[in-house]
């Protein structure tokens, strides 16, 4: 059965993928009617994040916010899709790093880095223009579909660019690999890890928040620099993103220091730009 969902779905999945961009975002606002105006997916979550994250935010305030997301989700949907067909040149035409030698200063001396993202729209892209720009390794941890054949399709359009998919129980065993060479792993910084000896418990987006501790353990394991990866949408189909340093000695920091810092970081990328940020996720349970 998923041998026959995958064939069934690849020909549509390229007729999407081959469409211009302009056509591309008609059919997103389309998809947004469907998705979330007729069938309703998650509205009730995306609010209630919303309202619970932004309590001195008036009820209209909070419903555009939710409208512009919904239109950002389907956006991502289907420029996700575009990468089975995306170039290296429409790809650098649409999405800038602001300050590539940034990473190239910290990479000296073949020195790694663990680079720290949040689920902020487009961050796929993201993930394809720092593989496409740097000379040095772009390491991304996965996990695995369960659906074997959509695995490999989402793999290779992930790595078509040069990023090396790592699967998340392999993360050690890959990072040994690239000790003394120069590399970026890139960790997402703001999935619901449970609750448990591994996770940290602060205020995020004015609620109790558990965050997983992985970013900072690996880094002092690894004793690479950690930097955010701060994702910007300059207007639709287009975005930026700027590094920002958050520790370059892990090492001799105090537990819990990376791990607040990065989520500071993010909650004000998040302020700055609400609509961007996943919040069908149902990030607090």
């Amino acid at each position: 059965m998923k041998k026959v969902s995958y064939w069934l779905s690849l020909p549509l999945l390229y007729l999407i993928a081959i469409l211009p961009f302009p056509v591309l975002y008609f059919l997103s606002d389309i998809f947004k009617i469907l998705i979330f105006d007729i069938v309703g997916y998650r509205k009730q979550v995306i609010l209630t994040n919303l309202r619970n994250s932004f309590p001195n935010k008036s009820e209209k305030e909070i419903n555009e916010i939710s409208v512009k997301f919904q239109r950002n989700f389907t956006d991502m949907l289907l420029e996700c899709v575009k990468m089975l067909t995306l170039t290296q040149t429409q790809l650098a035409r649409r999405f800038k790093i602001t300050n590539p030698e940034f990473l190239l200063k910290l990479q000296e001396n073949n020195r790694g880095i663990i680079g720290v993202v949040g689920h902020v729209i487009n961050w796929e892209w993201a993930g394809l223009i720092q593989s496409q720009s740097s000379p040095h390794a772009t390491m991304i941890i996965y996990k695995p579909l369960e659906n074997t054949f959509f695995d490999k399709l989402v793999l290779n359009m992930r790595s078509k660019f040069g990023a090396v998919l790592v699967p998340m129980k392999l993360t050690l065993r890959k990072l040994i690999e690239y000790k003394n060479k120069p590399y970026i792993l890139v960790l997402a910084g703001d999935q619901y890890p449970g609750k448990g000896e591994n996770v940290y418990k602060t205020t995020f987006l004015n609620q109790t928040t558990y965050v997983f501790l992985g970013t900072e353990r690996t880094a002092k394991m690894m004793d690479a620099a950690v930097v955010f990866c701060s994702i910007k949408k300059v207007k639709r189909g287009h975005y930026a993103v700027t590094f920002e340093l958050l520790e370059e000695h892990p090492k001799a920091t105090p537990d819990g220091v990376i791990t607040e810092k990065h989520i500071r970081f993010l909650e004000e990328q998040i302020i700055d730009q609400p609509d961007t940020w996943l919040w069908s996720h149902k990030r607090w349970k």
